[in-house]
């Protein structure tokens, strides 16, 4: 079925603005997690704006779509998506990563629609599948007539060396959570250099599938394709879906694209080069 071009470059705008507000964010801040932020861009976008159930002016709503951040020291962008949505004001950009601020360097449930504290990484689809797990054991147990809500879950690729994602994916496929999918952000890079020189990952999604998982493969930053995956997850049956989604680190602004960009500093040439490049 054809998409609304519309709807695909309303969703491509969006993602420009969030960038915009990130770069803004951490430039403030004096130090950020940009690369990280940037890859999982179009990701977030097409979850916040499009695809997801929640209400910003109900943040607690019962019935939500979950969406669990598991590299959460790229939280900006979840941060900026969450502000561009309504959750809370933009002016809380300004003090991103402060002493008692609003927005901390890593997401905490404090700030109106995060559904995940992370810090020490591995640990977001263990979150996730307890998340899952708990409407599927509410239905069986008679509570619920229904499934309520799907669980997303934003994994790095440089995370998926921790031996708990790979725990935590075993317990999902036993359980048959079918309301369950994990998000690999696929951009070869981790903290310390790339990922195949650190720990290869490889055949990696041949590794999902032996665990039981359905296993989709896409272009992470073209909307179309996301929307379809996440169309596709929704519909399968008996088992939880891995969206492999190959990103670029950094993507959007063409001199930070594929560069480790890890925890870094925005000198003035690169403010300019973003600005001039998103605007």
């Amino acid at each position: 079925m054809p998409h609304d071009e519309k709807l695909i470059k309303d969703l491509e705008e969006k993602a420009k603005a969030l960038r915009r507000h990130v770069i803004n964010m951490i430039n403030k801040a004096g130090m950020g997690w940009i690369g990280g932020s940037f890859s999982e861009t179009e990701i977030i976008t097409c979850l916040l704006f499009h695809h997801m159930k929640h209400d910003p002016k109900n943040p607690d709503w019962p019935e939500r779509d979950r969406l669990i951040l598991s590299k959460a020291h790229c939280c900006e962008m979840l941060y900026a998506a969450l502000g561009e949505a309504g959750y809370f004001s933009k002016e809380h950009f300004n003090s991103y990563g402060k002493f008692g601020a609003l927005l901390q360097a890593h997401s905490q449930t404090t700030t109106p629609g995060v559904e995940y504290s992370g810090g020490s990484l591995g640990t977001g689809l263990s979150f996730a599948v307890g998340e899952a797990l708990v409407t599927k054991i509410d239905r069986y147990s008679g509570s619920l007539d229904s499934q309520k809500f799907n669980v997303y879950c934003i994994l790095g690729d440089g995370e998926c060396d921790e031996g708990q994602v790979w725990e935590a994916a075993l317990v999902a496929s036993h359980f048959e959570l079918d309301n369950l999918t994990v998000i690999v952000d696929r951009n070869d890079y981790q903290s310390t250099g790339k990922v195949v020189d650190i720990m290869r990952l490889e055949p990696l999604m041949e590794k999902w599938r032996s665990f039981s998982w359905h296993v989709l493969d896409i272009d992470g930053h073209d909307m179309v394709q996301i929307m379809d995956a996440l169309n596709e997850a929704n519909k399968t049956r008996g088992k939880p879906t891995t969206i492999i989604a190959h990103t670029i680190k950094g993507k959007g602004v063409p001199s930070f694209e594929e560069r480790r960009l890890h925890f870094t500093k925005i000198t003035d040439d690169m403010y300019s080069e973003a600005m001039e490049v998103l605007r």
